[in-house]
C-alpha cells in the first residue's frame, strides 16, 4: 500500500483549489509568529542579518524536500490497519495517528543525535539564534528519515476525509515554527502534555548539560518516560544556542 506524504495530498487537486495553498498557509504561520516574538520576545535576535539567509535556508529546504518526497512517498507500507480502526470516527484516527507518528519522530530524532548520524542534522543546530524561520534547516537524509515516521503512520488514517491531510499539513507548519518561536513563555502545565518554545528552546542549547534532551516533537510524555528530559524550570542561566564549532557550508548543508 502506497500513502503520499501530507505535503503532497495538501496540494492535490482533489483536496485544494490552488497549489498555493501551502505557502499560504506557511507565511501566515509565520507572520503570526513574528508578530508574538516581536511583542514577546525571549532575548534579541539580529533579524536583519539573518532574515536573507533563512530564506535562502528555506528555499534549499524546498528543493530538498522535492528531492526526497519521491522516494519516501514510494517505500511499501503494509496495511497493517485492522477493519475495527478504519471504521473508527475520523478523530479518533487523528489522536491515534498523531500517538504513533509522534512516537517515531521521537526515536528518528534521538537516532539523530548519535555520533554516526549526527552529522545529517547539525545543520539545524546550527544557528547561534533561535526564531521561528531557524528551524526550517534539513538536509536529504535528515527530512527522509523524519518522513519514515510520517508515512509509517499514515495507514492509519485510511477513508479519511482529505480535509484531514490538509490539517496535518498546517499543523507540522505550525508546530515547527511553534517550537523555534523567540518568545517567553512559561506555562508550565501545557509542557505536560506538548512541547512549548521554551522546551525546545533546551534542546538547541550549546550547553553539553542540555544535549541529548528534550528530543519530543508534538508531546512530551516520550522525554519523560525514555529518560530525556529536561525541566525547563531547572534552566537558571540564559541560554545560547549553535553546535560550538566550524562547518564547511558544503558539508553542512549536505549532511556530510
Amino acid at each position: 500500500m502506497e500513502f503520499k506524504s501530507v505535503w503532497l495530498v495538501a496540494i492535490s487537486p482533489n483536496t485544494s483549489d490552488s497549489a498555493l495553498f501551502p505557502y499560504l498557509v506557511f507565511w501566515s504561520i509565520g507572520l503570526l509568529a513574528f508578530t508574538a516574538e516581536w511583542l514577546f520576545p525571549a532575548r534579541p535576535v539580529p533579524y536583519r542579518s539573518v532574515f536573507l539567509k533563512d530564506l535562502v535556508a528555506l528555499g534549499t529546504y524546498n528543493v530538498f524536500y522535492m528531492l526526497a518526497v519521491p522516494f519516501t512517498d514510494h517505500i511499501p507500507v503494509p496495511n497493517y490497519v485492522p477493519t475495527v480502526i478504519v471504521e473508527m470516527p475520523t478523530l479518533y484516527k487523528l489522536i491515534l495517528f498523531a500517538i504513533v507518528e509522534d512516537l517515531g519522530l521521537y526515536w528518528v530524532h534521538r537516532l539523530m543525535h548519535t555520533k554516526y548520524v549526527w552529522r545529517i542534522h547539525k545543520w539545524h543546530h546550527y544557528p547561534t539564534y533561535l526564531y521561528w524561520l531557524a528551524g526550517i534547516r534539513a538536509t536529504i537524509p535528515h527530512i527522509v528519515l523524519f518522513n519514515l515516521a510520517l508515512v509509517a503512520a499514515l495507514p492509519l488514517l485510511k477513508g479519511s476525509p482529505a480535509w484531514v491531510f490538509q490539517m496535518i499539513m498546517v499543523e507540522h507548519v505550525f508546530r515547527n515554527d511553534w517550537q523555534h518561536m523567540n518568545v517567553t513563555w512559561r506555562s508550565k502545565w501545557l509542557e505536560w502534555i506538548f512541547v512549548t518554545p521554551r522546551y525546545h528552546q533546551i534542546h538547541h542549547s550549546d550547553n553539553p548539560n542540555h544535549y541529548m534532551y528534550n528530543l519530543g516533537s508534538l508531546f512530551t510524555i516520550w522525554d519523560r518516560i525514555f529518560g530525556t528530559y529536561f525541566n525547563p524550570e531547572e534552566v537558571k542561566q540564559e541560554l545560547s544556542f549553535g553546535i560550538g564549532e566550524r562547518v564547511h557550508p558544503v558539508r553542512l548543508v549536505l549532511g556530510i
